[in-house]
């Protein structure tokens, strides 16, 4: 991947990402810092030591916050103590999330809320806690990521398929809600992510190829190929765009 564009207007925005430490959320946590915004993420392993590398690869330090983001009274905890030291947040990125693999005929209803704790539950109370102090300010910007999995109806992963089109539906109406209160809700649907977890739990490389034939562009997508696509919504430069879900996926779905 080529360096992203250069957002002027992201220099000293306060940006809260949500699984920041690893892989689509780190790109994003080492992007936004390059552009000279203050930065802190939550994850819920011990990232100290990726702080460290980040500083010394960007000059410029992150926090970080250890925290499960599905015990949401933590979550908010967390989001108030970046606040504390970067200011009011102007960007959320909701991230974190977790691609389980379930037969639909097994799926207990302990599995089923966990799945939606961790990618949809928490993303909405993050929206509100941020829109909170945006409204007051004037707008802000939040960056939802969802997925092409609801897109298409993956079986095999049905809480998580579900999860996704949840966000999606919650973006746009939270852009319809917020949107006179100047605060823009954006969502991403990447598709096949070449991630270190999805690596070594999930694509193999026959999978890799099916998903290859299927996209318009024949190429592997990186984590950092999600980096331009959020610099985009969060800045000036989409300013008129809001309620929308970018499809990152290489050409797989179309829509429209």
């Amino acid at each position: 991947m080529s360096a992203p564009a250069h957002h002027p207007d992201l220099e000293g925005k306060s940006v809260f990402i949500t699984g920041g430490g690893s892989g689509i959320g780190l790109s994003l946590t080492r992007a936004f810092l390059e552009q000279g915004a203050k930065v802190a993420f939550v994850g819920r392993s011990d990232y100290a030591d990726t702080v460290d590398q980040l500083e010394k690869e960007t000059g410029n330090r992150p926090i970080f916050l250890q925290c499960d983001v599905t015990v949401v009274p933590k979550l908010i905890e967390a989001m108030e103590a970046a606040e504390a030291q970067n200011g009011p947040l102007d960007i959320l990125v909701n991230n974190a999330a977790n691609d389980m693999r379930y037969d639909a005929l097994e799926v207990t209803e302990a599995e089923w809320d966990t799945q939606h704790a961790i990618n949809l539950k928490h993303y909405f109370f993050a929206c509100q806690h941020a829109a909170k102090s945006m409204v007051e300010r004037g707008g802000g910007v939040i960056v939802n990521f969802s997925s092409i999995v609801y897109l298409m109806g993956a079986g095999g992963m049905t809480p998580y398929t579900t999860s996704n089109a949840g966000i999606t539906g919650m973006t746009r109406a939270l852009a319809r809600e917020w949107g006179a209160r100047g605060i823009r809700v954006n969502a991403v649907a990447p598709g096949m992510v070449l991630t270190e977890r999805q690596k070594r739990e999930w694509i193999t490389e026959e999978g890799k190829e099916q998903q290859k034939a299927r996209q318009s562009l024949k190429v592997e997508m990186e984590p950092d190929d999600m980096v331009g696509p959020v610099l985009f919504l969060a800045s000036d430069a989409s300013a008129v765009i809001t309620g929308q879900c970018l499809v990152a996926d290489a050409g797989v779905v179309h829509t429209g």
